[in-house]
């Protein structure tokens, strides 16, 4: 299965409302999606400058490419099957939400100085503004919120929700 992606812009009414701008990526988790889903990111927050007008950092650029490619690399190691890629924006905020099949819900692993590898659920607490976790009649849906704009202390996340 090759990458399929959708992208939609959604005005909501309003004076001066800018609406909402959304993007849905499927992939078969094979040899290079993850490189896919980070450039699907990428070129949805391009888009979203371009065709909204909406000022997005470059750190949140690099923040939310990081993000989807550490939950990607999850569903490529503990999730058989293919996974969904949603994305939705009001311009301040970047919510990404990963779908797979996998039963098991991801969990930090406690501090260890000596463990090599398995941060990458650690990095995405740190960065992110929101983490919920959902189970699925089949699998999970993981979704993070970001901030696309950066805080006055340049904290990775802008303000943080805890």
């Amino acid at each position: 299965m090759k990458q399929q992606a959708t992208c939609e812009s959604v005005n909501r009414g309003g004076r001066g409302e800018t609406g909402t701008m959304r993007g849905s990526a499927a992939y078969d988790m094979t040899s290079g999606a993850i490189a896919r889903a980070r450039g699907f990111v990428r070129d949805f927050l391009t888009e979203a400058g371009s065709s909204k007008g909406w000022s997005v950092s470059e750190r949140a650029a690099d923040v939310a490419q990081l993000v989807v490619s550490e939950l990607a690399t999850n569903v490529c190691k503990y999730a058989p099957g293919p996974c969904l890629l949603d994305l939705e924006s009001d311009g301040a905020v970047l919510s990404i939400t990963m779908w797979d099949s996998g039963p098991v819900l991801p969990a930090a692993s406690p501090s260890d100085p000596t463990r090599i590898g398995r941060h990458g659920l650690e990095l995405v607490l740190m960065v992110c503004q929101s983490f919920e976790i959902h189970r699925e009649p089949v699998g999970k849906r993981v979704t993070v919120r970001l901030s696309l704009h950066d805080s006055t202390d340049h904290s990775p996340s802008g303000h943080t929700a805890w």
